[in-house]
């Protein structure tokens, strides 16, 4: 969907369709009790991977310029601070 750039706003939907799909993983690997591979790692450490990781990139897509999906308010006063 991003690489051939369909739409105008291919870009955020794309991010957030990888978001989305992190965050899908963290709720199947709590609910999928036979892991196989994954065994190895902790559940929890997976889950709260996937979730913070799904949760910021979903974030950041709904974020990003020119013309934000949303907007909030005290990062812009953050940022006007940290450059001047």
């Amino acid at each position: 969907m991003v690489g051939t750039d369909a739409f105008p706003q291919s870009f955020r939907v794309g991010a957030i369709l990888v978001g989305a799909a992190l965050l899908l993983g963290a709720v199947l690997r709590r609910t999928v009790p036979s892991v196989g591979m994954l065994a190895v790692r902790s559940r929890f450490t997976d889950m709260i991977t996937y979730g913070v990781m799904g949760g910021l990139i979903v974030l950041l897509a709904l974020m990003v310029q020119p013309g934000p999906w949303l907007r909030i308010p005290f990062l812009e006063d953050v940022l006007h601070l940290t450059v001047t």
